[in-house]
């Protein structure tokens, strides 16, 4: 089966990140377009890209409007069968988009998920999950690679970074909701899709390095601010609070807030989550759940896959 593939990469700044992930696309053994979406960069990322990837089809957004939106207009652009969103702070191997793609020979297969490593070797993200209360968990996140290595959570979806997904899937559920800025959109599209009866894959042999929170800054204010505010989100979009599960995820969010609050020394996150719950009485209506939601996450599992690393 002959697939074709377009690569969207939404970028804001940081061009020497952008220029490294540009040069590992230009290297795929598999053919692909790239469409950047350059999302009212601060910088000269624009004159750069036409500059020096004259290949690379260039979108020029004319104000800043969030990752959502960048990709979602870099979505409308796509002709290929699978579109894989990818961060710019990414740098894939050769072969990535090569295996990523092979899942897509099942006309079931909605999304594929790549191995991503952290700079200093450890895994970065297989995949994502999520519980009953709708929180999502990076797999593997943190973890040594070794023989057998192997997540024990059900995969959901690709995790945000480097994402693969059927152009025709993405088309019966929609992109992206754009009523979330940053953190948590690729989670609500690995659900929809899941609601939808798609199925998710994900490719061993496939792989790349996340360099992780170069836009937002790793454990900054702002990405502490903006993951409450898709957090609480979705909680409001799939009515997780009404629910029977609903007591469970008010106590590990009023944990979470307050141990964010003692570590950090403010409320960023408190602020995102009463943003993003005032925010989401305009988010479409959800399902209150999806086939490829973990049930065997418990609460005390759920505490510890956030602690180590959520969504």
């Amino acid at each position: 089966m002959s697939i074709t593939v377009d690569v969207v990469v939404p970028v804001y700044g940081n061009w020497s990140i952008t220029a490294k992930c540009l040069d590992s696309l230009a290297r795929q053994t598999m053919p692909h377009r790239v469409i950047l979406v350059d999302d009212k960069s601060p910088d000269d990322t624009v004159e750069r890209v036409l500059a020096e990837f004259p290949h690379v089809e260039l979108i020029a957004l004319p104000v800043n409007s969030g990752f959502a939106s960048a990709c979602n207009s870099g979505l409308a652009r796509a002709t290929a069968d699978v579109v894989v969103l990818f961060n710019n702070d990414v740098v894939a191997e050769p072969d990535l988009l090569e295996h990523l793609i092979r899942p897509f020979d099942d006309p079931s297969t909605g999304s594929c998920a790549p191995l991503l490593f952290r700079p200093d070797g450890k895994i970065d993200a297989f995949g994502i999950a999520a519980d009953n209360t709708m929180a999502g968990f990076v797999r593997l996140h943190g973890a040594i690679p070794h023989k057998g290595l192997m997540p024990t959570e059900r995969l959901l979806g690709p995790y945000g970074a480097v994402a693969a997904y059927r152009r025709s899937a993405l088309e019966q559920v929609g992109g992206l909701d754009e009523g979330i800025f940053m953190y948590g959109e690729e989670l609500d599209l690995a659900l929809r899709l899941s609601s939808a009866g798609w199925k998710p894959a994900a490719a061993f042999e496939a792989r790349g390095v996340h360099l992780g929170g170069a836009t937002a800054g790793a454990g900054s204010v702002r990405q502490r601010e903006r993951a409450g505010f898709g957090r609480a989100y979705l909680l409001r979009a799939y009515r997780v609070l009404s629910g029977i599960y609903g007591p469970r995820a008010l106590l590990v969010e009023l944990a979470v807030c307050l141990a964010d609050a003692l570590a950090s020394r403010d409320f960023a996150a408190v602020r995102g989550r009463v943003a993003g719950w005032k925010a989401a009485r305009r988010a479409a209506p959800r399902q209150s759940t999806a086939p490829d939601v973990d049930s065997s996450i418990g609460m005390l599992r759920s505490i510890a896959l956030r602690r180590r690393a959520k969504l």
